[in-house]
């Protein structure tokens, strides 16, 4: 059972893995500008070198954006569920939390249900719904 007191918590790792991504993106981005600005101009960077990093870009670039999808994908699941279990009841695994679900907050990484008595429950496998 996991009773929730904040979602501070939730929302602050889903912003450092975001930060994460966009840090690497960005680094990337920043380490090829520099090693063609610095390059000796007397021995340029061999052609083909200079297209495998650019490839590389591409698939860095591709990746984050394939990432942001499935992202927004698992919003979407999230959010079709939530709006099918308001008004139900909500029995946690060990049974020691029961109650209507009244309101439902959807998170990157999961949904809570408030339940009639004020209790915060993060909706995870265990969880009965009736």
């Amino acid at each position: 059972m996991t009773v929730v007191t904040s979602a501070t918590s939730t929302q602050s790792a889903t912003a450092a893995t975001g930060a994460k991504a966009n840090v690497d993106y960005n680094s990337f981005l920043k380490l090829l500008v520099a090693e063609l600005k610095n390059q000796d101009p007397t021995k340029p960077m061999d052609s083909t070198e200079y297209v495998a990093q650019l490839a590389t870009f591409s698939n860095v670039e591709q990746g984050i954006q394939t990432n942001s999808k499935l992202d927004d994908l698992i919003s979407m699941g999230h959010l079709q569920q939530a709006g099918s279990i308001i008004g139900r009841t909500l029995t946690t695994p060990d049974k020691s939390v029961t109650g209507t679900i009244n309101e439902v907050r959807v998170f990157d990484d999961g949904i809570i249900a408030v339940l009639d008595s004020g209790e915060q429950v993060q909706v995870t496998s265990g969880v009965t719904i009736s």
